[in-house]
């Protein structure tokens, strides 16, 4: 009560904030009539005038204002579009570092070129990030006039560009791109052998847009880049056939937690079955049948958890993941842990290789890496807390430009499925008997057909929009409010293009007129369009604009939301009405299970809806119930993905500093020492006597590691011997063979191959410890039933993983150095697979046998020794450091 009075008063805290805008709006005000009066060149010119601002020890914020007057009037000369005040106030909030929510067709891409301009004079790169790769081409295409015209680069990273089209992109002032795209570049960047083949600066500034689709729906999924592992195809072929025959009693499935199990009579069941058949002997929990168990739990997932043509779809003999935020096809994206192989085998489509990881990074930790971080997107005020926790972003909701007139209609809720499409049929055929637009948005594209098919027998012309047809969604987007048009969609969110009233003129000027050859032709043909879309305009206006249906509520209310705020934009009329059944996931999994019982009680009759205020709240707060749960699911990701995050780090830090360094001789050096002491160490204990000396595994140890045969045991055999000796006399060993290396191939080759062998090895152990954390993932959580705190126990043992994973990069690494050898300098090339490969192979040229040298090597004379460390021991035999012998400095 007393928050309330206080809110009337003072207003909110975002009301606020938007007040103490006004006055740095009015300070950008009071330059446009300034920079108007400029020539082409001398508003070009204003880029470097800021530049040299900076120099001078300007900040970004003190040149705020006249910048962002600058793009207002490049706009306004490029484009034909002045931005608002309220705009100006959406800049600024990104420029910031926050998320500015603001309502469906209120020209977020255009607010964007405000603070994106500013922040690329500093010349350090400016991201903005889209939903699809549509969107970033089309964006960089249209705002990039903005920016070309004020001297700026633009660049734009779409799949299936190669190296150089990307370097040049990402090099550009600005670039646009979609957040797999950055996501993947990244992991890719941090896979390279040079560091000139890397193609990502060092992180500056990125705008997210529609920031709760990106940084919230998506996140709940790591991108991962993977590798073809061990063939296993036929296994989940053969065990495939065996589902079918599982009747209710043989599984539990959960839907609200999307998951599935055996019950003790299904494992009777599938264990007699194969056992009969011969595909495995014993039951399902012996070790030796642990790859049979994961195959079946994969398989009974891909067929009771996972609907054709709702998560997937089968096209040319392959299965497809479609994403269920944008109802887009996933080209080259497969489920992890043989999923996706069960998914094939379960469609009888072509078994694909099983893939191991190669590199992972989930949204939240990529999106982090950034310095400053903005978004923008309709609907953020809901996960306001959750952007603050993870993002540390806080959000502001900018007011519209003009009020919103659309009309909400309550939720229409009918009992079953049948009713409710009839009800939406004849709602559809209502409005289009009136002329006015009709947008239905559908979950599946199973719904989405099955509706077209309905509407088809009605012979009410409509065009589908699914993740089938996505090459045409640009298309059929932009003539949705057409009058009499009827546009079924899978999931509009994002879709990035404006649904205008009367029809896009723009769009179809360049469809229907751009292609005719004849200038006089051309243009009475445009003048055609416009007159005709302005006449439709008018039409659809008088029919009450474009009307919004749902046909089911998406389990998050944001999808809702975007739905609904295709229509009404820019003070447009409109209307938006949600149909749903009691049969509908949400209701029920989520709603009332008494719910049929009590409206037949009451009476309810067949195609009779029950519509009341009541059931709106009831059905958001099993959204929210939803979201909740996702949320967490997130959070969890997050927890455990923050663990290999740290490791993650030190590793690409660790391969950038080997790529950077012109040589990496003494790291090299220092680890093969750090092997050498670690073996004398075990071996020899401290204070043991010589008796206890494990002499026959520190001469097998010797020869595996640096591939001579020392005479350990004659060494120990010497009076007064100690274990400092036995290491000095194996590390100098070790290094007079290394300093011939050096000398025998040159000092060049030998730095070359020392940086190749390093991060081959490096590569090597980095993805064989992400199959083992995926491995401790997928067990550890069997720890809570012993009392214990999974995450802890992930994080104790991921750490203890980590550290032996270094051990084994130095061990490899020092084994490798002793045994490599040449036919010539200029073989001298670590050969190594392609990114998309998941081994790195040995040559032919890695010798199992110590190398003889080609050049003889002189003890006495130092021109054969090469280029030797300073930490080294001396090639000369007398047992001190180089520096402290023929490498003292005069």
């Amino acid at each position: 009560m007393l928050g309330a009075l206080v809110k009337r008063m003072f207003g909110t805290a975002n009301d606020r904030y938007l007040k103490g805008l006004n006055s740095i709006v009015l300070s950008i005000n009071s330059f446009e009539s300034t920079i108007e009066a400029l020539s082409d060149d001398d508003l070009k010119g204003q880029t470097e005038k800021f530049r040299t601002r900076l120099e001078q020890g300007e900040t970004l914020d003190d040149i705020l204002s006249e910048a962002f007057a600058t793009v207002r009037e490049a706009s306004r000369r490029t484009l034909g579009l002045r931005h608002f005040d309220v705009q100006m106030m959406g800049g600024i909030v990104l420029h910031r570092g926050m998320i500015s929510e603001m309502a469906t067709g209120e020209g977020k891409t255009l607010v964007a070129t405000l603070p994106v301009y500013l922040n690329a004079i500093e010349r350090k790169g400016v991201h903005v990030v889209t939903v699809n790769d549509y969107l970033a081409k089309r964006d960089a295409e249209w705002m990039g006039q903005i920016y070309q015209f004020l001297g700026m680069t633009v660049g734009c990273v779409t799949p299936g560009q190669g190296e150089e089209e990307r370097n040049h992109a990402y090099s550009s002032d600005i670039t646009y791109a979609t957040n797999n795209e950055l996501g993947f570049d990244y992991l890719r960047d941090n896979m390279k052998f040079e560091i000139d083949q890397m193609v990502q600066r060092e992180f500056n500034f990125a705008i997210v847009d529609e920031v709760d689709s990106i940084l919230i729906d998506e996140a709940r999924t790591p991108l991962i880049i993977s590798g073809p592992a061990e063939d296993s195809s036929e296994s989940y072929i053969t065990i495939d056939k065996y589902i079918p025959g599982l009747a209710e009693e043989h599984y539990e499935l959960d839907e609200k937690s999307r998951s599935v199990t055996l019950t003790d009579e299904g494992v009777e069941f599938v264990e007699k079955k194969l056992n009969d058949d011969g595909v495995m002997t014993g039951s399902l929990y012996e070790i030796e049948n642990v790859s049979t168990l994961h195959h079946i739990n994969q398989a009974l997932r891909a067929h009771k958890l996972f609907q054709v043509d709702k998560d997937y779809i089968v096209k040319d003999n392959k299965v497809v993941i479609i994403d269920e935020f944008t109802g887009r096809m996933m080209e080259g994206r497969r489920f992890s842990e043989g999923l996706h192989q069960a998914l094939e085998a379960k469609e009888n489509a072509d078994v694909q290789q099983e893939n191991q990881t190669l590199a992972s990074i989930t949204f939240q930790n990529y999106f982090r890496l950034y310095p400053k971080l903005a978004g923008m997107t309709g609907t953020a005020m809901t996960e306001a807390e959750e952007f603050s926790a993870i993002y540390t972003l806080d959000v502001i909701s900018m007011t519209t430009n003009l009020p919103c007139i659309r009309v909400d209609h309550d939720d229409e809720v009918y009992r079953t499925g049948l009713e409710r499409d009839t009800a939406i049929v004849k709602q559809i055929k209502e409005c289009h008997a009136r002329k006015q637009p009709v947008l239905v948005g559908t979950v599946t594209i199973e719904k989405s057909e099955y509706l077209a098919n309905l509407l088809t027998k009605e012979k009410i012309p409509h065009k589908v929009l699914n993740a089938r047809y996505h090459e045409q969604e640009a298309i059929i987007v932009s003539q949705a409010g057409a009058p009499g048009a009827v546009t079924i969609a899978t999931n509009m969110a994002g879709r990035g293009t404006d649904i205008k009233l009367g029809g896009n003129e723009d769009m179809r000027i360049e469809q229907e007129a751009n292609s005719i050859p004849d200038e006089a032709l051309r243009k009475t043909k445009t003048d055609e369009i416009i007159a005709e879309v302005a006449a439709n305009k008018v039409i659809v206006n008088e029919a009450g604009g474009l009307f919004m249906i749902g046909s089911e509520r998406h389990e998050s209310r944001r999808i809702d939301n975007q739905l609904r705020g295709r229509s009404g934009r820019q003070s447009d009329p409109g209307a938006s009405k949600f149909f749903l059944s009691l049969e509908d996931d949400l209701m029920r999994i989520f709603g009332s299970e008494r719910m049929d019982s009590m409206l037949q009680k009451l009476g309810l009759e067949d195609g009779e809806a029950i519509i009341h205020p009541w059931v709106n709240k009831a059905l958001e707060k099993a959204q929210k119930k939803v979201e909740a749960r996702n949320f967490e699911i997130r959070k969890n990701i997050l927890k455990f993905d923050d663990v290999m995050n740290d490791q993650r780090k030190v590793i690409y830090e660790q391969r950038k500093e080997v790529m950077s360094s012109e040589e990496v001789k003494d790291t090299v050096a220092s680890m093969r020492h750090e092997v050498l002491e670690d073996l004398v160490t075990r071996c020899i204990p401290a204070n043991a006597y010589s008796e206890q000396w494990e002499l026959d595994s520190l001469h097998e140890e010797a020869m595996r590691l640096v591939a001579m045969d020392l005479p350990v045991k004659d060494w120990a055999e010497e009076e007064g011997i100690a274990d400092q000796e036995i290491l000095d006399r194996i590390l100098q060993a070790s290094d007079q063979k290394m300093a011939a290396k050096a000398a025998n191939y040159g000092p060049e080759v030998m730095r070359s191959l020392e940086k190749q062998l390093l991060l081959m090895v490096l590569d090597k152990q980095w993805k064989d410890h992400l199959l083992s954390l995926d491995h401790l993932k997928q067990a550890v959580g069997l720890r809570a039933y012993g009392q214990k705190n999974p995450l802890d126990e992930y994080k104790r043992e991921a750490f203890e993983m980590f550290e032996s994973m270094l051990d084994a990069v130095r061990d490899e690494l020092t084994m490798l150095m002793h045994r490599f050898e040449l036919q010539s300098p200029d073989s001298a090339q670590v050969p190594r697979q392609e990114q998309e490969m998941h081994e790195s192979h040995q040559d032919q040229s890695f010798s199992k046998t110590a190398p003889a040298s080609a050049l003889p090597f002189d003890q006495e004379d130092p021109s054969t020794w090469g280029k030797t460390s300073r930490n080294a021991a001396c090639p000369c035999g007398s047992g001190k450091k180089y520096k402290h012998c023929h490498g003292k400095l005069n």
